[in-house]
């Protein structure tokens, strides 16, 4: 019993014991290896300076370069209206006729009363001057021929008066009489645009006026017309700020021999402030942000390093770097999210 007992250990224990004495000798001979963590694959710029423009963006609304509300000047029956609305006038053209009939009865009894009075003194000159009349006599007839030149230059200005003139060179915009009704003195009559140049007002902050100065050149676009870039001019800049705002007004004009900008469009405006040399710039995307802080990474020899930057202007879809890089490194610009300080990358 005892000698099955100790074959049956041999046979079925052996194996079992033999198998741990060899992992315990091959755990002897070393220690097992962890593996290497994969390389994250990047891509880099090398950062050289370059020249960077600080360009200011602001919105602003389109306004006609003169804007006119033409009223009567006198009371009267509108007798003829010229141009409609949307038809273009020159300066000086007639627009309409206010009572010039009766202004023109008016002005014939006004010319034939110094027509009189202007040969009553002549005749009265003469028989002065012969001695037959009195000093008295001519004095009088002067004095009337002097009233009647005044009221007939009277008559003739309220005859002019029925003709109502385009003050400026425009399109007519609206109408607000038609030919017919009675029109009172003061009373708008059509308003005038004239939209050959454009103007555009801004509201510039008081830390950026200090850049602008008239004759800058602007670089405009208007909402409703995307696929226009026009270039314009600073007319205007304000010397004294808004109480209310802060800012300080800037006219910005264009030119629009096509009419296609409208008053009353969206426009943007893009002013240059200054243009700097020697910038370090990356695109904007590169930037992480770690705690609140902006960091680039840089890779040398394939390990990537962090760097706490500062940043300055913004151009597009660049930044200028101030501090924290210098020219010639390489900078992380892919894969950027999942490096770490002091990680090994692969550059593809």
């Amino acid at each position: 019993m005892n000698l099955s007992l100790g074959i049956f250990v041999v046979g079925v224990l052996l194996p079992f014991l033999l198998g741990a004495c060899g992992r315990s000798e091959s755990n002897v001979g070393g220690q097992p290896q962890a593996p290497k963590p994969p390389q994250v694959r990047v891509s880099v710029l090398e950062v050289q300076p370059t020249s960077m423009k600080d360009v200011l963006v602001l919105p602003g609304e389109t306004q006609a370069w003169e804007d006119v509300r033409v009223s009567s000047d006198m009371d009267g029956l509108v007798e003829w209206i010229g141009p409609r609305e949307g038809q273009a006038v020159r300066k000086g053209e007639l627009l309409a006729r206010i009572d010039v009939a009766a202004r023109k009865a008016a002005l014939d009894r006004a010319q034939a009363s110094f027509k009189l009075a202007h040969e009553l003194f002549t005749r009265r000159e003469s028989l002065f001057q012969r001695g037959i009349i009195s000093r008295e006599e001519l004095d009088r007839a002067a004095t009337e021929n002097t009233l009647a030149e005044t009221n007939l230059r009277q008559a003739q200005v309220e005859y002019d008066r029925g003709f109502l003139k385009a003050p400026i060179s425009g399109v007519v915009n609206r109408l607000y009489v038609d030919a017919g009704e009675y029109v009172a003195r003061g009373a708008p009559f059509l308003d005038l645009v004239n939209v050959e140049k454009i103007k555009i007002q801004l509201n510039v902050p008081e830390m950026d006026v200090r850049f602008l100065k008239p004759g800058d050149a602007a670089l405009v676009g208007i909402d409703a017309l995307p696929e226009k870039r026009l270039w314009g001019k600073l007319d205007f800049v304000a010397y004294k700020a808004d109480p209310a705002t802060k800012t300080f007004q800037v006219q910005v004009v264009v030119e629009n021999p096509t009419r296609e900008i409208r008053p009353g469009m969206i426009a943007r405006v893009g002013l240059l402030r200054r243009e700097v040399q020697g910038a370090l710039a990356v695109p904007l995307f590169a930037l992480v942000d770690k705690g609140g802080e902006r960091v680039l990474f840089v890779e040398k020899d394939g390990v990537a390093s962090a760097r706490t930057v500062s940043i300055g202007i913004i151009e597009g879809d660049r930044v200028q770097i101030t501090s924290g890089l210098a020219p010639g490194e390489r900078v992380i610009v892919s894969g950027q999210a999942e490096v770490e300080e002091g990680m090994r990358v692969q550059v593809q």
